[in-house]
């Protein structure tokens, strides 16, 4: 999915490299079903209409049913459609990051951290994650600490003005970054991604009616507004 998965592990037992082993050959597999890079994937092969529904990996109408959920928990500012083609890349993401550290959890490990592209998934803990600044490379804009945690971070830092306002079709450029800390990484994830096509005032509007999150929003100007719970170290 264009983008590096790691693993750090505090309490490793004897089965921890092939469980790391396993984990990583499911990982291919959805990168292999879900990948919009890929023109061979499931998605993409749906997508141009070579694959029906029923023909997809189970996993598929699964994610789209999650997806239309999102959509709904975000007044329709989450699509799986970004610029009219099927992408469900916003909520694969941090479910895959998720699905890892479940199966982590499954082999005996209670105290890790799973990231992918940034995002995060802790188990036990306390563990401080860091937020990166979007606007000075090298930097971090804020960290936050704790147990249990999902953070999820969706920004122009790394790949530009990427992510699309459903409602207009272009690039949302309201935020520099938008953080939401959670639970877990797969609606957290999701739920960033909607946040930051709504610009800064809607989202922080949100996040702070939501009680399952908390938000760090960064304007292109540098200035940083926080709901009241954000959890910062």
């Amino acid at each position: 999915m264009g983008t590096v998965f790691s693993f750090a592990v505090r309490d490793p037992a004897p089965g921890t490299e092939a469980a790391l082993r396993r984990i990583a050959g499911r990982l291919h597999e959805i990168d292999a079903v879900f990948s919009p890079y890929r023109s061979d994937s499931d998605v993409s092969r749906l997508d141009r209409g070579e694959l029906a529904l029923g023909g997809c990996h189970p996993d598929v109408a699964e994610v789209l049913a999650r997806c239309r959920e999102v959509a709904a928990e975000t007044d329709g500012w989450f699509t799986d459609r970004p610029a009219g083609r099927l992408d469900p890349s916003g909520w694969v993401k941090g479910w895959a990051v998720e699905e890892a550290s479940r199966m982590l959890r499954a082999a005996g490990s209670a105290d890790h951290v799973v990231s992918g592209g940034g995002d995060v998934q802790t188990a036990g803990g306390p563990w401080r994650v860091g937020i990166a600044d979007p606007l000075n490379p090298g930097a971090l804009a804020a960290t936050v600490t704790g147990h249990d945690l999902a953070v999820a971070t969706s920004g122009t830092a790394e790949r530009g003005p990427h992510i699309i306002d459903p409602h207009t079709g272009r690039p949302a450029t309201g935020l520099a970054s938008l953080t939401l800390v959670g639970r877990g990484l797969a609606r957290t994830d999701a739920w960033a991604t909607a946040a930051f096509a709504m610009g800064p005032a809607r989202a922080l509007a949100w996040a702070t009616r939501h009680p399952a999150v908390e938000a760090l929003a960064i304007t292109p100007d540098g200035t940083r507004h926080r709901t009241p719970g954000f959890p910062t170290a």
